[in-house]
């Protein structure tokens, strides 16, 4: 159950690639069925539920929620995540060392990134500077820790900090023109699914109004963003397809990972 409507080919490539090398390979002796909710959180429980009474082998969710609602649907189908949030916080695992239970994954640790990117920032624009941040409360976990972190990052620098907060496509036009308004020296926008899928639109906004403009993935930089700073997504959804095939192979969901490969793009 994969949330992203526009994931890229690399990643999808680097996906299949992974459970090729290990074996599978689809539409031979792997069927895939694939769920898009395109950031509506709202669809996520209904999906799983679904994938639950077609008895599908494995789940793997692309997001904090996707994942959270594939725990909340089964405890016996095991679930394989890539999620930016604590998924002890989250309720996924019972621990980082031993998750038990039916849920293993990638913890991407992308919030930890934050004085990094806000480093880049201050390199490029100075001191004295306010940091407009784009966040979807409706990952409460991830936005709060999100921040906590940037907050922090911001004032270790000097900077000023204001948030815009955005969980559908109407309340993102709003920001805009509250982000303008406010005449913020840079944008950052959290990490999110939601915004994953409309990074052509986030960076086409940033371009038109020249606000210097930072995000997590290489892939909203490739789509006209400014900077990125985080994880490589195609790297991500490779382990998540090599997670797949050993459980697919007969091992337990106990085994973790911690996806921590920042990279910088411009």
């Amino acid at each position: 159950m994969v949330e992203h409507v526009k994931l890229t080919e690399k990643a999808v490539a680097a996906f299949t690639q992974a459970l090729n090398e290990s074996g599978f390979e689809v539409g031979k002796n792997l069927e895939v069925e694939w769920r898009f909710a395109d950031g509506r959180y709202d669809q996520l429980p209904q999906m799983a539920a679904d994938l639950v009474s077609h008895r599908v082998a494995l789940i793997v969710a692309g997001s904090d929620p996707a994942a959270v609602a594939a725990k909340d649907a089964t405890s016996s189908i095991p679930i394989v995540f890539s999620v930016g949030a604590d998924p002890v916080k989250l309720k996924l695992v019972r621990g980082m060392n031993e998750p038990g239970g039916n849920a293993t994954g990638i913890y991407i640790l992308t919030v930890s990134l934050e004085p990094k990117r806000l480093s880049l920032f201050r390199d490029l624009l100075g001191p004295d500077r306010t940091l407009a941040v784009l966040l979807n409360p409706k990952v409460a976990a991830l936005a709060n820790d999100v921040m906590r972190d940037v907050v922090s990052a911001a004032k270790a620098i000097g900077w000023q900090t204001r948030v815009f907060l955005a969980a559908t496509d109407a309340e993102m036009n709003q920001a805009f023109e509250e982000i303008q308004a406010e005449q913020a020296s840079a944008l950052e926008v959290a990490p999110d699914v939601f915004f994953d899928t409309r990074r052509e639109k986030l960076a086409s906004w940033a371009i038109q109004k020249k606000i210097p403009t930072m995000f997590q993935f290489r892939e909203y930089a490739v789509a006209g963003g400014l900077m990125s700073y985080g994880p490589d997504l195609a790297d991500t959804y490779r382990q998540i397809g090599l997670y797949v095939a050993r459980i697919l192979k007969g091992e337990k969901p106990m085994i973790f990972l911690f996806c921590n490969q920042p990279n910088f793009s411009l």
